[in-house]
């Protein structure tokens, strides 16, 4: 089974309305409030394709109360670890008019030393438990050890598990010093961590510091895969014409047609890479992170793929 791993998990509630009065006051309906977190997303999406998935995650208080019943009503395996701190809120204000999405997520609370251990713990257990894929993202809570998500991509591989990170900062790369399977940044991400704007650049940054590979999302330029074992090559594919949406669970559902493609086994370029794509567009067209447009195969079919090179 895929293992998802959100160690910053959120309620996220979801607004529509025609279009966000910034400084006035806005009247919506209630928000459409699910369990989320960017792993928590990757899972849907997985379990949605019918792909065996168990999601993690720490949960405490109201706010996690509210998180538990929600998956427990979406049928999503998982196992949450009950912690002292308050579970965090998410906003997304979805512009009907404009197809513009405005989000407002809350910090994580600390969680303390035996928490972080019954995590680490539960994790090490499910590992030994027939999982094929770690898949860990989003932020770490305030306080937390930097070194959790390099400590996930080395249990799975003592195991010999392939481990997906998505994450951002020092945290991005000390995952690639670690040697995660695969990193995957957007390009705002990319940049930030490796102090350039050039996405091969930046990937092989990370490539160098020990990750195998990098899926690095460029909004309306698609998706590009580059491989430590190709240097200097790399694979892209978007559309012809980019999307209006909401593009909250995008890169979310990118990480899931990776965790999809370790799990079965398949190629990067000709499969993965594809499928990424395809699932991340039709990912902006649905209301809310999570979930996959009907239309993703045919989104799919229409993908421009090309390869490019650099010079050595």
């Amino acid at each position: 089974m895929i293992l998802t791993i959100t160690p910053n998990p959120a309620v996220d509630e979801t607004y529509s309305l025609a279009q966000l009065d910034v400084g006035g006051t806005n009247r919506v309906d209630a928000p459409l409030r699910r369990a989320g977190g960017k792993g928590l997303n990757v899972a849907r999406v997985a379990y949605s394709q019918g792909l065996p998935v168990i999601a993690l995650a720490p949960i405490g208080g109201g706010n996690g109360e509210v998180f538990a019943r929600e998956l427990v009503s979406s049928g999503l395996r998982h196992e949450l670890i009950p912690v002292m701190a308050e579970t965090r809120r998410s906003f997304a204000m979805v512009e009907q008019d404009s197809g513009r999405t405005t989000v407002v997520n809350e910090r994580g609370g600390a969680l303390n030393d035996d928490e972080w251990a019954l995590i680490r713990q539960s994790i090490i257990e499910l590992l030994d438990s027939g999982v094929t894929v770690l898949a860990a993202s989003g932020s770490l809570p305030e306080g937390a050890d930097p070194d959790f998500y390099p400590w996930c991509v080395r249990q799975a591989a003592a195991r010999g598990i392939p481990s997906i990170i998505d994450t951002s900062g020092a945290a991005l790369l000390a995952a690639a010093r670690a040697g995660a399977t695969v990193l995957k940044p957007n390009h705002h991400e990319l940049a930030e961590v490796t102090g350039t704007d050039s996405l091969a650049a930046g990937a092989k940054v990370l490539l160098e510091a020990g990750a195998q590979h990098v899926y690095a999302s460029a909004g309306e330029d698609g998706l590009v895969h580059f491989a430590a074992a190709s240097p200097g090559q790399w694979f892209s594919a978007k559309l012809p014409e980019p999307l209006i949406g909401n593009p909250t669970g995008a890169g979310d559902s990118v990480v899931a047609a990776i965790a999809t493609g370790l799990h079965n086994g398949e190629d990067h370029d000709t499969q993965i890479l594809p499928r990424a794509a395809a699932w991340s567009a039709s990912a902006v067209l649905m209301p809310t992170a999570g979930e996959l447009h009907p239309s993703h195969p045919q989104l799919q079919v229409a993908l421009v793929i090309d390869s490019s090179a650099v010079n050595s």
